[in-house]
């Protein structure tokens, strides 16, 4: 993969940067907030590890501007450890996973592999349909009747888990397993935001909502057809 680094601290950049590449992966890094998005924006890296403590411009803004201009690069935010509302915010303005600081060179790698290995080409016959909601999974397009829904990589992923079994309640445990690949309870938060997000793009403007909430249990995609 193509890997942007956006961090102030140069020598974090450099660790990350090493590690990344004896993974395998090509990558870059910089140093400043307002230059990181330029970066994104021109050359569309597959995936960007992003600082929330920038200078020039402070990573929720270079997030945010990103998905503004339909950005489709996967971002993990480096957030400070136990600050839960610098995650929550991060995960609501588009990033799609993150890593706390302090982290391990290696749980930074497998979270890079994960995202990876997510947006790997699937089959060609892999089309999905609830409702009139329609997703071709080979060339990564979702469309309810014929408007086209504009998705990040991980509501892209998360809406296709719940697709591929249209009717069936996913525990939000199950959900960030299955996309995020996360076991820890506190993790739920996560599945809630990028539902909510979800939400807002398929079901906002329609009189039949295709996202139900099955009340202290999880998520089911379901037409009422």
């Amino acid at each position: 993969m193509q890997i942007l680094v956006i961090e102030d601290e140069r020598q974090l950049a450099r660790h990350v940067c090493s590690a990344l590449y004896r993974g395998g992966h090509e990558v870059k890094a910089l140093h400043d907030g307002a230059e990181g998005l330029a970066a994104v924006l021109k050359e569309a890296p597959d995936l960007v590890v992003l600082d929330l403590n920038l200078p020039g411009m402070n990573g929720f803004d270079v997030l945010e501007r990103m998905r503004r201009a339909h950005s489709t690069s996967r971002v993990i935010i480096l957030t400070a450890l136990g600050d839960v509302e610098q995650r929550i915010k991060g995960l609501k303005a588009g990033a799609d996973d993150y890593v706390a600081k302090p982290f391990s060179m290696d749980e930074l790698v497998a979270r890079v592999e994960a995202l990876g290995r997510r947006g790997a080409t699937p089959k060609a016959e892999d089309k999905l349909t609830v409702g009139d909601l329609h997703m071709d999974v080979h060339q990564r397009r979702v469309t309810r009747g014929t408007t086209s829904i504009n998705l990040s990589p991980r509501e892209f992923e998360l809406l296709q888990v719940l697709m591929e079994e249209p009717g069936r309640v996913f525990t939000r445990t199950e959900l960030s397993e299955r996309v995020w690949q996360r076991e820890h309870e506190y993790e739920n938060r996560s599945v809630e935001i990028f539902i909510g997000r979800l939400r807002k793009k398929v079901d906002a403007g329609h009189s039949q909502p295709l996202i139900h909430t099955i009340r202290a249990i999880g998520y089911t995609v379901k037409s009422n057809d």
